[in-house]
């Protein structure tokens, strides 16, 4: 009776064994599938804040990736507060990217607590610090992505953790980057082209705040700005002044409101050049810290940029 008791005991340890064998197994590869570092065959999930990110990956991502943007178009990203179901987004995602450099100020705490769980990457804080523009308060411009050689390095940065996170489509996300990469140089000799054709004297970009520092640079074109770096910053009657009497000394013949920025500013500008004898045209809506619609030739990054060169281009070279 006693072996047969042993025996009986022995048989429900090694049934539990078993069991618990099975539920640790599936347990682990329910793990291994959530790491994707590990499951390369799963889809990543990638979260961006702005679509000049999300679009350009979802290009070099291709179908091994799903891409969402957090801002769409018309929303600032300077004054954007996450929402409880942007959180939820953020962390459902597999990595988030960001661009940084106090660009998306309100989401930094957010940024600093899902990183404690996943890969959190600010991409344009890997240009070098030489490359960027600065205010006269010392304060370094986000709005890198206008300078394309610049908005190549940071892409650049997120494919790297593309790659890193999925080493199984490593070199299809490389060939999908070298191709883009191309479009984009092709993009930067047409903008070039299309800019130098603007008479020098006239080339002065007016816009609603300073976004197009890096599109100046790399274009060779004067940038005003009413408000500063940031859409934040106040706009005070010195501004306005300011920029009125650049724009008849200049006799610049348009200034430009912006997507993202309410345009009364920029209206009050050209009201004040009226008064002072100057016929100052509304140039037309330029795509700043958003792009377009998804879907239309401006909600991507390459027709975001086409879109603000042409429209540049034939409001001033009158």
């Amino acid at each position: 009776m006693k072996k047969k008791g042993l025996r009986k005991k022995l048989l429900v340890v090694s049934v539990f064994a078993l069991a618990l064998s099975v539920v640790l197994t599936a347990c682990g590869a329910k793990e291994e599938a959530s790491n994707p570092v590990e499951a390369s065959n799963k889809k990543l999930k990638v979260v961006t804040t702005i679509a000049q990110i999300a679009e350009p990956l979802s290009v070099i991502g291709g179908d091994r990736i799903q891409v969402e943007s957090l801002m769409g178009p018309g929303v600032d990203p300077h004054t954007y507060n996450a929402s409880q179901g942007d959180i939820q987004k953020l962390e459902s995602g597999d990595m988030i990217f960001y661009s940084g450099l106090h660009l998306e100020a309100n989401m930094v705490r957010v940024f600093d607590e899902i990183s404690k769980k996943k890969p959190v990457v600010a991409i344009s804080e890997s240009i070098s610090k030489d490359k960027l523009l600065q205010d006269e308060n010392g304060t370094t411009d986000p709005h890198v992505w206008f300078d394309i050689d610049l908005w190549k390095e940071s892409i650049n940065t997120a494919t790297e953790e593309l790659k890193k996170a999925n080493a199984e489509n490593a070199d299809f996300f490389e060939s999908n980057k070298v191709k883009y990469f191309e479009d984009l140089d092709k993009l930067k000799a047409e903008a070039t082209a299309k800019i130098n054709e603007i008479p020098k004297e006239q080339r002065v970009l007016v816009t609603a705040h300073d976004a197009f520092g890096y599109f100046g640079r790399m274009l060779d074109i004067e940038v005003v700005g009413l408000q500063g770096l940031s859409t934040e910053d106040e706009i005070g009657l010195s501004d306005i002044e300011d920029t009125i009497k650049t724009l008849v000394q200049y006799e610049v013949p348009a200034v430009f409101i912006e997507s993202s920025v309410n345009p009364a500013s920029i209206n009050a500008v050209i009201e004040g050049a009226k008064k002072e004898g100057l016929d100052v045209q509304l140039g037309g809506e330029l795509f700043s810290d958003a792009m377009g619609e998804a879907g239309s030739k401006e909600g991507t990054y390459l027709g975001m940029y086409r879109h603000n060169v042409e429209t540049i281009y034939h409001a001033l070279n009158k």
